[in-house]
């Protein structure tokens, strides 16, 4: 991977490898997390910047939950930026209440969606309790259609190398879809305050990712840093879908030194 230094501690930077990226993919290795979101959020800002319209998918978790909050700090400060910005949910967690403060779509519009000022029509969500999930599916996929493709996807990864809830396995859905949750995903920390049970997953598909102008992952922690160093040093396979993302023209990844396993034999700067 091609390393970058904007964010904290110089990172050698060494040649992308034909195997591993098709042709160009940036890892930016910060400090901290707070390091790490600051270089993201530049990152979107300049991104909206270019395309005042821009098609951002956005994620829920715990990773990209300061650079939201950034986001939100620019939108205070220059009101007209993100007033033309449409947004897409990336997954959601099928069967929750659609109050319960653990849906995807409840911690968005808490955090970015009702902060910047999005209305409905700038905001595609999906519905929680849709009584048809794979119409719902294709409601979703229709307007992606419509609207795409995405400008910046911005992503996490998940602890069994999941993206989005496109969990491991022998084969890989390409558009919206209904998932079964792997154990991992069930594990989420975003569901411990559930006052209902999660039933299935509600995502776009990695071509949905894939397709996507720019791909923006972020990662942070120690405990991230493993399923890293198999996406990006491993094989490229479904049972690690981030590894897929090295098959993207466009992939920015922003981690901290944990995340990036720094001070660790394979570390990502290797």
């Amino acid at each position: 991977m091609n390393a970058n230094t904007r964010c904290g501690k110089s990172v050698r930077r060494a040649p992308a490898r034909p195997a591993k990226c098709r042709q160009l993919c940036v890892l930016h290795v910060c400090e901290s997390y707070e390091g790490m979101s600051r270089a993201a959020a530049d990152h979107v800002i300049a991104r909206v910047r270019e395309k005042p319209d821009a098609l951002l998918c956005v994620t829920a978790g715990a990773t990209p939950e300061r650079l939201y909050a950034l986001l939100v700090e620019k939108h205070r400060a220059a009101p007209s930026l993100f007033a033309r910005a449409r947004f897409v949910q990336l997954y959601e967690w099928g069967g929750l209440a659609h109050r319960d403060r653990a849906t995807s779509g409840a911690y968005l519009r808490s955090r970015l969606i009702t902060p910047l000022g999005v209305g409905a029509r700038r905001f595609l969500s999906w519905d929680s309790r849709a009584k048809d999930p794979a119409s719902e599916c294709r409601r979703v996929a229709a307007w992606l259609k419509a609207q795409g493709p995405i400008d910046a996807c911005i992503l996490g990864i998940g602890r069994n190398g999941h993206l989005g809830l496109n969990e491991p396995g022998d084969g890989l859905e390409t558009g919206a879809h209904v998932t079964e949750l792997s154990p991992a995903s069930l594990g989420h920390s975003m569901l411990r305050e559930s006052r209902s049970e999660v039933q299935y997953g509600l995502t776009l598909g990695m071509a949905d990712i894939l397709q996507a102008r720019e791909v923006v992952l972020l990662a942070s922690g120690a405990e991230k840093a493993a399923q890293m160093r198999r996406a990006f040093l491993g094989a490229v396979t479904t049972r690690c879908p981030a590894s897929l993302l090295r098959l993207h023209p466009a992939l920015q990844v922003f981690c901290d030194r944990a995340a990036a396993g720094m001070g660790n034999e394979g570390a990502l700067k290797e």
